[in-house]
């Protein structure tokens, strides 16, 4: 009898767990999937560290919204359009890696940068100034990643300082922030006109980001096809400034819950 109430128990036990991990599968793949910020190349939007949800509903659903790229789905199904300034988090089309972004240019837009300013259809995207970013150089979550400082050489524990800027897209009166690091390759480029059914990403640390504006033949993301945007990024949850989630006190307490603009 024991015996028999120890095998019921078991099977309960495997039961419960099975059906928990379906209704987790389930969720993940409909409604939002888990991010977490491995890189400065969106600062100081997003943090590294930062941790947050995609809205995979948001713009509906093709086969990179399931686990492992596993969804049946041919297109896009429950579909709807981006809008320029959205964050956004997409597969790469060649290396499989998910990157989160700002969505810059749509189709049939033309995008260049000038000495370090944003052109969109010949016209610059206006900036405004603001206070600069600045931060302890010193290694930064698990990756140890070293920020780079529009005033380097300096030391580990030093001031690290990036100019910041208010960056205003047509038809967005909110603005975000960007920043300047100083001259790269990056700061001049060709006009880029995109195609239709893909899109234009760039991070908005400007000169610390591997984004559209560096063809996917050289190691950079070139335009991203609408199938494979993963979903919007909309409030940052939870963000921690240390190598492991759970040395509390290197917590930001302040950016939990943060609207993502």
């Amino acid at each position: 009898m024991a015996k028999a109430e120890k095998k019921e128990g078991l099977f309960e036990t495997v039961k419960t767990v099975f059906w928990a991990l379906v209704i987790a599968g389930i969720f993940r793949t409909l409604f939002f999937q888990p991010f977490w910020i491995p890189s400065g190349s969106m600062k100081d939007t997003l943090l590294i560290g930062d941790f947050l949800f995609v809205n995979k509903m948001a713009y509906g659903y093709s086969r990179y919204s399931c686990p492992f790229s596993l969804c049946p789905v041919s297109g896009r199904i429950l579909g709807s359009q981006p809008e320029r300034g959205d964050v956004i988090v997409f597969r790469h089309p060649v290396n499989g890696t998910d990157f989160i972004k700002r969505l810059i240019g749509l189709p049939g837009d033309t995008v260049q940068m000038r000495d370090g300013r944003l052109y969109l259809n010949g016209e610059a995207v206006r900036v405004e100034p603001a206070p600069d970013l600045v931060e302890t150089k010193a290694p930064q979550g698990p990756q140890r990643l070293t920020p780079r400082c529009s005033n380097d050489p300096i030391g580990l524990g030093g001031e690290c300082i990036k100019e910041r800027f208010t960056e205003y897209l047509p038809g967005n009166d909110r603005g975000h922030s960007i920043l300047n690091i100083g001259m790269s390759s990056t700061d001049n480029t060709p006009v880029f006109t995109v195609p239709e059914g893909q899109y234009f990403f760039m991070g908005d640390n400007r000169d610390n980001s591997r984004d559209s504006r560096v063809p996917r033949s050289i190691g950079g993301v070139g335009f991203v096809p609408y199938e494979n945007l993963i979903g919007r990024a909309d409030r940052v949850v939870f963000s921690s400034a240390g190598s492991r989630m759970l040395y509390f006190w290197t917590w930001r307490l302040d950016r939990f819950f943060e609207e993502i603009v």
